[in-house]
């Protein structure tokens, strides 16, 4: 007979009080002993030390230990939780087994990292210290919820598998404070004042952790007392997609209201080309993620997008999902820009080849990064053909002068006066041009290339016919470049080198490919 069965029958006997004194010390003794079983049952002790390197990973390991430990110890943990209970002491056990598990969570998520942190003190991080903090969390929130609260889950579900009642309460109280906190840090962090352009990253990382680790918060806080940590998490998802929203914003607005007003020398690449599409090119890596930020948080400038410029079915051949639409929208804004900036030059020409570089350039970046599957082929087509359209336009405007120098038709009937006349203009108008072009850049080689093969194809065959059928019966000073010095000259164009005379074609000694810099 146990022991709490004895004391039952000495009571129905009518027996001598200080039978029944005896009996519920021994009781005492008893549940001393299991008070003290059960708090030492299936325990492990955290051997980490403080200053590893890869401590991360080593709390990560001690967390799989100690909950490896308490997993075997399971089954006598629930019998003596079960002894306890039925010797009228399951309010002492759960008290007991609440304050060593708790014990056990809050040193697991502190040897994680994972601090009480304030929005005053990530205020006042510097940047490389507030990103290695994000990058920790990012870590540890999986160990913390998948070994840590998962294994106090399926443990305290075995424990006190006889009442749903105090398994509930016992994990609530155990888990609720440490959890708050784990997923309040992401929340902090979008309310974060300091927000600079690539703050978004950090907090896209954010959003796509706990958008992935939903479904185990949904199932390892599936009872009514642990509802405030789903509460939070759903608070912090929240909290980030509207920065991230509020980042998006500020971004296309920067775009916009750059003020720079100094010309690119040469009509090479804006520098807010570059830094917006190094900018979009890394955004576009986090695809699924703004994809289903924006869905929600839809920025506002998406509603100033030109409504042809979604229906076109040749713009955006990718699925329409709302990250491909936002960062077309972006480029569209900087593209606007970019032709504003080209305004600044006073030759035309000039502002037709700063577009074709900077649109290259746009495209370039689209081809060699996650933008090329969301943006389309289409999309790349589309404006592949307006680098072709800037192309002609700068041609046409640079060289017309150049080319309307020289005759349609080469004949033998031109007076010399006229033959003369021909090699003068043409001389002075390619000097004038070759001059002034010398210090223009195209910095993608394939334009560049492209360029100087349409403009040679209109002017070299040209040039040679009519050198070889006049060039003899004209003294030097007339006849200044051969075929092959002008080829020359051509191929000297478009590497932004800088020139020091105002004339380089004033003699022979330029000829037989010798280049000036």
């Amino acid at each position: 007979m146990d022991l709490r069965g004895t004391m039952h029958f000495l009571v129905s006997q009518n027996s001598a009080p200080h039978k029944l004194v005896i009996a519920q010390t021994l009781m005492q003794i008893a549940m001393k002993r299991l008070e003290k079983d059960l708090s030492s049952d299936g325990s492990a002790s955290f051997d980490v030390e403080e200053d590893e390197a890869d401590q991360l990973k080593i709390a990560g390991e001690s967390i799989s230990e100690v909950e490896r430990v308490s997993a075997l110890a399971m089954a006598d943990l629930k019998a003596i939780a079960e002894c306890m209970s039925s010797s009228g002491y399951g309010k002492e056990c759960a008290h007991i087994y609440k304050l060593f598990r708790k014990s056990i969570v809050d040193r697991g998520l502190y040897l994680l990292g994972i601090e009480k942190f304030k929005s005053s003190r990530i205020n006042k991080m510097d940047r490389e210290y507030l990103h290695l903090t994000i990058k920790n969390w990012l870590n540890a929130v999986k160990i913390a919820l998948k070994s840590l609260f998962n294994g106090e889950k399926i443990l305290c579900d075995h424990v006190f598998s006889a009442s749903q009642t105090i398994r509930d309460a016992c994990f609530a109280e155990i888990t609720t404070e440490g959890a708050k906190n784990l997923f309040k840090f992401p929340e902090l962090i979008a309310k974060n004042k300091n927000s600079p352009p690539d703050r978004i990253f950090r907090l896209l990382e954010l959003h796509g952790a706990i958008s992935e680790l939903r479904p185990d918060i949904e199932s390892i806080f599936n009872v009514e007392l642990t509802s405030a940590i789903k509460l939070q998490a759903l608070s912090s998802l929240q909290k980030v997609g509207g920065s991230v929203k509020t980042l998006l914003t500020n971004f296309g607005s920067s775009i916009r209201k750059d003020s720079s007003k100094t010309p690119v020398p040469g009509g090479g690449i804006h520098p807010l080309a570059q830094s917006t599409m190094s900018y979009l090119s890394s955004l576009s890596d986090y695809d699924r993620i703004l994809t289903d930020i924006i869905s929600i948080h839809p920025p506002i400038d998406n509603a100033l997008f030109p409504e042809s410029y979604f229906n076109d079915p040749t713009v955006i051949e990718a699925p329409k999902q709302a990250a491909s639409v936002h960062l077309a929208w972006l480029i569209l804004i900087l593209l606007c820009k970019i032709d504003s900036k080209a305004q600044l030059y006073e030759d035309l020409s000039l502002s037709y080849l700063f577009l074709a570089n900077n649109l290259q350039f746009i495209i370039n970046q689209v081809q060699t990064s996650t933008l090329k599957h969301l943006l389309g082929h289409q999309w790349l087509s589309r404006h592949t053909q307006k680098i072709k359209q800037y192309a002609l336009s700068y041609e046409s405007v640079a060289w017309n002068r150049v080319f309307e120098s020289l005759p349609e038709r080469t004949t033998s009937e031109l007076s010399y006066e006229a033959v003369k006349d021909c090699f003068k203009r043409f001389n002075a108008a390619f000097e004038q041009v070759y001059v002034k072009q010398i210090s223009w850049i195209v910095p993608d080689g394939k334009l560049r290339d492209e360029l100087k093969v349409s403009i040679a194809g209109k002017l070299m065959p040209v040039y040679r016919e009519f050198y070889e059928t006049f060039s003899t019966k004209l003294n030097a000073d007339f006849v200044r470049i051969s075929p092959d010095d002008l080829g020359n000259y051509l191929s000297d164009l478009f590497h932004g080198t800088r020139i020091w005379s105002s004339s380089l074609l004033q003699s022979s000694s330029h000829s037989k490919g010798c280049l000036l810099r």
